[in-house]
């Protein structure tokens, strides 16, 4: 009676703390996916077999269904936006924009998708559960592992698993994104808005006069000019 006793006390705290991190996750999934448009600032550092080589900051915005623009001001100002239709890359010092189809891009923005649809977690995860093994960079933060998919057909295979950790406020603070050859990008959030007014434009590209339009793939990081 003792030894089940002590199994039961045991098993309590695991049980009630798997219960809250269901909860964490359930409401910040709802709180995300209740707007229609969001904005946020964000600083973003790309690793090479865990050495930083790179940081950037800027401005992201998002709406649905399916569009998104990252305007990038430091160390040098470029834009990486998703119309609905393309996905544009503009750098102003190469005078260039490179374009191609929203359906043929395969990139980063996938973990993103539930800011800019109504698609649930469970959707872009095969397998979400929470990282025992990473450290929060916040106090009060909660770290999830989600194993994505690639593609929306049956039998889709599993990609690289990510991780995205959620703050004390219910808030997407950070996700970390690995990706081959050593290389890993992470992006840290503050400053959210939920349902800001956004002009149309946001999510239009102008060409500028100076700039040609390039049909091709996009850079594998959006600030990391090629």
């Amino acid at each position: 009676m003792r030894f089940a006793l002590t199994l039961l006390l045991f098993a309590l705290p695991l049980t009630v703390a798997a219960t809250e991190e269901d909860r964490v996750l359930r409401d910040f999934e709802s709180r995300y996916s209740s707007a229609q448009t969001l904005t946020a600032k964000f600083l973003e550092r790309y690793r090479e077999n865990g050495r930083v080589v790179r940081v950037e900051a800027g401005d992201a915005y998002f709406s649905r269904p399916g569009k998104m623009r990252w305007n990038y001001q430091a160390p040098e100002k470029n834009t990486f936006l998703v119309d609905g239709k393309y996905v544009w890359f503009y750098a102003p010092a190469d005078h260039t924009a490179t374009r191609m189809p929203a359906k043929q891009s395969q990139d980063w923005r996938t973990p993103l998708a539930f800011l800019t649809s109504h698609m649930k977690l469970t959707k872009i995860c095969s397998q979400i559960g929470l990282a025992r093994d990473a450290t929060p960079s916040q106090a009060g933060g909660t770290v999830y592992r989600c194993s994505l998919r690639e593609g929306k057909k049956a039998g889709e295979r599993e990609t690289n698993a990510v991780l995205f950790e959620v703050s004390g406020q219910g808030e997407l603070s950070r996700i970390v994104i690995p990706q081959e050859g050593g290389i890993e990008l992470e992006f840290s959030f503050t400053a959210w808005q939920w349902n800001p007014k956004l002009g149309k434009g946001v999510f239009e590209f102008a060409l500028p006069p100076d700039a040609v339009i390039v049909e091709g793939l996009l850079p594998e990081t959006p600030g990391l000019r090629q």
